[in-house]
């Protein structure tokens, strides 16, 4: 697929990062991941780098719409953290692991990313809530995926504001003040509403306008 969502998030930890809790918003990061979901299952190949507060949130919004979620989110984890897995990875069909590079935990985030970021062709990536990790990612996903949309979601707090002080261009007053993510995600991705679900990126037809769903 050719307009696959990266999705970076991460609820900050106050004691790990206090800087990046000091401006989160816990229940805005929870709303805009689900959002996320929601817009984009079935529509969109969805990538991240497995975290722990954000894994579960994917897996409870994609069960909820009933959804064949294995083929349409693919998730990295670096071997790296293989103590530290949550469970729900094993409800993911598609877990990419990586290496883990001489047990040095910024080569092996390093090389994940770089893995993430080469094997897809991405139309957009969305920064929610986060910490350091989150504005690494946004770093790198410029200098791999170049022209690509970078859209933070401002009004989730955390390192989302640091990814948009690095953005060389103005960002839209919305991605601070428009609450209603669903709608926000529409429009900053493109994804029309009308548009069906279906139960494989195979089954899509590349035609966007063929996408839509048909009243019975």
């Amino acid at each position: 697929m050719d307009d696959a969502i990266f999705l970076s998030a991460s609820v900050p930890d106050p004691k790990r990062a206090p800087e990046f809790a000091a401006t989160s918003n816990s229940v805005a990061i929870t709303s805009a991941v689900r959002a996320l979901v929601h817009v984009t299952l079935g529509r969109r190949v969805l990538v991240w780098g497995g975290h722990p507060a954000i894994t579960p949130m994917i897996k409870v919004v994609a069960e909820e719409m009933d959804v064949d979620y294995g083929k349409w989110v693919k998730l990295y984890q670096s071997l790296y953290f293989r103590d530290q897995f949550p469970q729900d990875n094993e409800q993911f069909e598609n877990v990419l692991y990586t290496e883990n590079i001489e047990n040095d935990r910024e080569k092996s985030l390093r090389h994940m990313r770089e893995k993430m970021f080469s094997e897809h062709n991405f139309s957009a990536a969305i920064f929610i809530g986060g910490m350091a990790g989150i504005i690494d990612e946004s770093e790198l996903f410029a200098q791999l995926q170049p022209g690509k949309d970078i859209i933070p979601v401002l009004s989730t707090g955390g390192a989302a504001l640091k990814v948009a002080e690095t953005i060389k261009k103005d960002l839209s007053i919305d991605l601070l003040n428009d609450l209603d993510y669903v709608q926000l995600f529409h429009r900053k991705l493109g994804v029309s509403a009308r548009e069906d679900r279906f139960p494989s990126p195979e089954a899509q037809p590349i035609d966007v306008e063929k996408r839509y769903w048909q009243p019975k």
